[in-house]
């Protein structure tokens, strides 16, 4: 097992300033280290299928629509948790490679509809089952029980953090 940096930066506080309790650290400072590290090793094989950053998150929330695997992009923005601009930026990649289409809703001229084209859906569910193969050998090192576990606490993390948002 690799030494954990983390630790090592709580052990040198808690000799420099023993009077402060550091174990948030033990925490936080994880899990941001792990968010880098999970990124690094599930971007390869967007970025082999050439998508750029955020763009198969884009696709899977389509996907993952009802047929016709449609949305707005207020409705995309929401589901993706980026800026409306963002999205924009996003689906102009995605339509640049015939992988999404956008059509004038019928409710509101102003707005646009973003479909998933069938070579959109095709590569999304190619893409997804890799995905998903990528994630269970990244969490192989956790058990079964550990893995529900882990998922339990960091839904509750999330769930308190966003109340005391409120």
């Amino acid at each position: 097992m690799q030494p954990d940096p983390v630790a090592a930066i709580v052990e040198q506080w808690n000799r420099e300033r023993p009077d402060l309790d550091t174990t948030p650290m033990l925490v936080i400072g994880r899990l941001f280290r792990l968010t880098g590290t999970l990124d690094q090793r599930l971007r390869p094989p967007f970025g082999a299928a050439g998508l750029g950053s955020g763009d198969f998150d884009v696709l899977a929330a389509l996907r993952r629509s009802a047929a016709p695997h449609a949305l707005s992009a207020g409705e995309l923005s929401r589901t993706v948790l980026v800026t409306t601009g963002a999205i924009t930026k996003r689906v102009d990649r995605l339509e640049a490679r015939g992988l999404v289409s956008r059509a004038v809703t019928e409710a509101d001229s102003r707005g646009r509809l973003i479909t998933l084209t069938a070579e959109g859906v095709k590569l999304t569910d190619e893409l997804i089952a890799v995905h998903l193969d990528n994630q269970r050998r990244l969490l192989a090192g956790l058990s079964g029980e550990e893995q529900t576990q882990l998922a339990g606490l960091l839904e509750r993390l999330a769930s308190t953090l966003a109340v005391s948002d409120h």
